[in-house]
């Protein structure tokens, strides 16, 4: 496991790194849409025919529209990839951050979580160069001849999430079952709170939500040339997303100067996660060790906070949780310390007479 903290910056694809959609990026004209928006329509129109995922529809339009007219092969799909152009400072980006996170105390991964589609994505020049510990994104199955069969992998908004807790547990193969598996906190890899999601539209949401629910960053990004941040004010009115910034992967651009300063803060908060965790396992050592089980630790550290208690109402809820164990295994020390707390802990001694109070204590005296 890395010493050093992991931030993983997860990435959508299109209109998130690219301009564009992948798909209208040569291979649309190519099997006869001028105009791209004509194809997302036919495919939907399949998808509400057939009550069937969206995702499904455009690859099942993808092949029937290429029959005759272009092969359907991985070697064709990557070819297209290579030809997706890529939002200003993607090629330099992934390994400035890598170095500034480097100087700073912190490893960075990039992944992508993308509907769109693999095989274009490994013909692209940033993937050829090794820049993404993983891509999770719609695939083809292929038969020997590498001419694709059948789905092999369908991404949609909603099943984007599932590869945010495979990335949260270091269980990156999508087969792997153990990502169902109950991790400690200590031994997750990436903590959500280290998580930077960056995407630009609604198929993001739900991983936006998740990763700010859980103390994550989500960042939401639109093109710098349309300049439209319709969508990004409407996610921040939303709380989906915390920050946004042009699509600008630019050396010393809004986005590169965020996402920076959220290594730095990383790097700075799990320096103290790392000693709170140190200190419980200190902590947990010493109950080990002295003899007491685990009901009796926690009726002393709840004699403890009714010792303390400044407040009515505190010294209430203390007294209710207490009352949840029988009198009879509360030990002799401890009803002695409970008994002297009643006395001295004005806070106690002044509600003495309601019931709820009235009642454990006069069960703790017998």
């Amino acid at each position: 496991m890395e010493t050093r903290p992991i931030v993983a910056i997860c990435y959508d694809f299109d209109k998130t790194l690219s301009p564009n959609d992948m798909q209208a990026q040569g291979f649309l004209q190519t099997v006869g849409f001028e105009e791209a928006a004509e194809f997302w329509k036919q495919s939907n129109e399949v998808a509400y025919e057939n009550e069937m995922d969206q995702n499904s529809a455009w690859m099942f339009k993808m092949v029937k529209e290429a029959r005759g007219k272009e092969l359907f092969t991985r070697q064709r799909l990557q070819e297209y990839g290579a030809g997706v152009s890529l939002f200003p400072g993607v090629d330099t980006w992934f390994s400035r951050i890598d170095e500034y996170a480097a100087e700073h105390g912190v490893v960075t991964e990039h992944y992508i979580i993308s509907s769109g589609l693999r095989e274009m994505i490994e013909g692209t020049e940033i993937y050829k160069r090794g820049v993404f510990k993983k891509v999770y994104a719609s695939s083809f199955l292929f038969d020997d001849d590498g001419v694709a069969v059948w789905p092999a992998q369908v991404v949609n908004y909603t099943n984007k999430t599932q590869f945010l807790f495979r990335i949260e547990k270091g269980v990156l193969d999508v087969n792997d079952q153990r990502v169902n598996d109950k991790f400690p906190p200590e031994k997750v890899r990436v903590p959500f709170r280290n998580m930077i999601y960056i995407g630009d539209s609604d198929t993001d949401i739900p991983c936006m939500k998740l990763v700010n629910s859980y103390g994550g960053h989500s960042i939401g990004v639109f093109d710098p040339v349309k300049d439209d941040r319709t969508k990004v004010y409407g996610m921040m009115k939303d709380e989906r997303i915390r920050y946004f910034a042009p699509a600008d992967y630019g050396e010393g651009s809004e986005l590169e100067t965020l996402v920076r300063r959220i290594i730095d803060k990383t790097y700075a908060a799990e320096i103290l996660e790392r000693i709170y965790y140190e200190k419980v396992a200190e902590a947990d050592a010493a109950y080990a060790g002295d003899g007491r089980g685990k009901d009796e630790r926690e009726r002393d550290i709840l004699i403890d906070k009714l010792g303390s208690s400044m407040n009515f109402m505190y010294t209430r809820e203390v007294v209710a949780e207490m009352a949840a164990y029988p009198a009879g295994d509360w030990t002799e020390a401890q009803k002695a310390k409970l008994l002297r707390i009643a006395q001295e802990n004005d806070q106690v001694a002044l509600i003495m007479d309601e019931d709820n109070i009235k009642s454990f204590f006069d069960n703790i005296e017998g």
